[in-house]
């Protein structure tokens, strides 16, 4: 029982909740833990967003697990970037040990193994779990810029095709769409088509196609293509509990662009299909962003700039998001703000380097009288975090040193058999396997372009010399052009396939 008046007591008492709370672990001072002394994460202020941080081998994994477990309970559905494959024992009941049960003893935790509803996910077909994609008009320039490479100036050209292509109701779904896209426009037709509205040059074109055959090269075409994700898919309950969506991304370690965009483009799409919220009870879903740094490597500005907004306009929206690093100093100062939670696992302070982030660290914090932080951030034991959050009132509550719970759930991978078994019948699978290739800009250019010419009539006088090439004030390609019924057929089809032109997000993403 904690002494009345005593420093864990007095830490305790700003995680005091009146509502449902994720119970993280207990107060540690001076060494020892008080399992009296209880630390709580609201669920009302969860979509104030968190951090979990900390150095390789201190237990941050085991800390989304323990998130991520709690929060199905509550029946929040949770979706978790699996970059390292071992999260997948979500899906079994984990089993006692002499760590187990001395852990669970010392912070008075009815520990009993417990399984968790997950389905696995995978981009594109190379992964383990049913696959998902994009579709390039979906995920937009924008966000396409930052899986390419590009810097601003290509970055800006993208933007022009894509535009060029949503005025036209031309559906990029995959890379060989957008390839015919930018080939089209360079051509001396594709030319005139942008007349007044910019141009694509040559060099910037090789640029972005040479980028987009890398992308290919390393499997990124199987990701873009339909069926396009239904975000509602990661939206689910089964038997009251929220449904944990793992994205399994261990075999694109040597590709993180691609999956940090990705993760973005689904925060994104998140934002532009749901609803406003405003302040719940809980979540309608918390997303988890693991490697967090890779996301904001070469970023540029204006990149940055639409993250923040982001990030402060989703929580509207009954989602919260926790981003997951080694180092606070990885998160932009902007983002790092909006983050309520924070829960900092132990740092190493070996080079000139790691002594400034930890100093930086430090000042992130409010001030405790209880810890020399700095010497408590290097201290740290496995499954030992120094944590504030959110109260109920929206005021930080007292940094705790905490040890934190074990997971309920298996600690480690179920193994490939068992999610392999659980892709199979899921029913995810059935709706995402199966790649389809409609009619889209790649056939629909070919056709234009390769329209035959109307046969001559075998009595038919000899056809008229050409025409003198037209001045270059004469109408253009489009205006000629749309005189051509094959012409006008094609546009009219494109047209009705969209209904309208294409509008864009804050990511340049479409928006539904």
């Amino acid at each position: 029982m904690t002494e009345q008046g005593s420093p864990a007591s007095e830490i305790a008492a700003g995680y005091a909740s009146e509502g449902a709370a994720l119970e993280l672990g207990a107060v540690v001072i001076d060494g020892k833990t008080d399992a009296a002394a209880a630390v709580r994460l609201p669920l009302a202020t969860l979509n104030r967003h968190g951090l979990v941080a900390g150095a390789t081998g201190t237990g941050k994994t085991k800390t989304l697990q323990l998130v991520a477990e709690q929060l199905s309970a509550a029946g929040v559905p949770v979706v978790l970037a699996d970059v390292k494959g071992d999260l997948s024992g979500l899906a079994a009941a984990g089993e006692a040990n002499d760590k187990v049960s001395k852990r669970a003893q010392e912070l008075g935790d009815d520990w009993a193994g417990t399984a968790y509803p997950v389905q696995f996910l995978s981009l594109g077909t190379g992964g383990k779990g049913s696959p998902i994609r994009a579709t390039i008009t979906s995920f937009g320039p924008v966000l396409l810029s930052k899986v390419l490479g590009l810097n601003e100036t290509q970055e800006s050209t993208l933007g022009l095709i894509f535009h060029w292509a949503d005025q036209r109701g031309l559906a990029l779904l995959d890379t060989k769409d957008l390839r015919s896209v930018i080939t089209h426009l360079t051509s001396d037709e594709g030319k005139a088509d942008l007349k007044g509205i910019g141009g694509v040059s040559a060099a910037t074109a090789g640029v972005i196609l040479r980028a987009l055959s890398n992308l290919e090269a390393q499997g990124g075409e199987d990701f873009f293509g339909e069926p396009e994700l239904d975000v509602h898919d990661l939206m689910r309950q089964a038997d009251g509990k929220g449904v944990v969506t793992l994205l399994e991304l261990d075999n694109l370690q040597s590709k993180p662009a691609l999956f940090s965009t990705f993760l973005m483009w689904l925060l994104a799409e998140l934002f532009e299909e749901l609803p406003e919220e405003g302040d719940l009870d809980q979540p309608k879903l918390v997303f988890f962003f693991d490697e967090a740094h890779l996301l904001f490597n070469d970023a540029s500005k204006a990149f940055l700039e639409r993250i923040e907004q982001t990030v402060k306009l989703i929580r509207s929206k009954g989602v919260g998001v926790f981003f997951c690093t080694q180092l606070p100093t990885d998160i932009p100062n902007n983002v790092l703000s909006q983050l309520g939670a924070r829960i900092q696992h132990a740092l190493r302070a070996f080079t000139p380097d790691d002594q400034a982030a930890l100093a930086k660290t430090v000042k992130t914090y409010p001030k405790t009288k209880f810890y020399e932080l700095d010497t408590a951030l290097t201290s740290l034991g496995i499954g030992e975090a120094i944590v504030t959050v959110l109260s109920e009132r929206g005021a930080p509550t007292p940094v705790a040193w905490t040890r934190l719970r074990a997971p309920r759930s298996k600690m480690g991978s179920i193994g490939p058999e068992a999610v392999a078994a659980a892709v199979a019948s899921s029913d995810l699978h059935a709706k995402y396997a199966e790649t389809i290739d409609r009619e889209s800009a790649y056939e629909k250019l070919a056709a234009k372009v390769a329209a035959p010419a109307p046969e001559a009539a075998p009595d038919a006088p000899p056809a008229p010399p050409p025409a003198p090439e037209k001045a270059k004030d004469d109408p253009g390609f489009i205006e000629s052009a749309m005189k051509n019924p094959a012409v006008k057929s094609f546009m009219r089809s494109a047209a009705s396939a969209l209904g309208r032109e294409i509008t864009r997000g804050l990511f340049g993403n479409r928006k539904r």
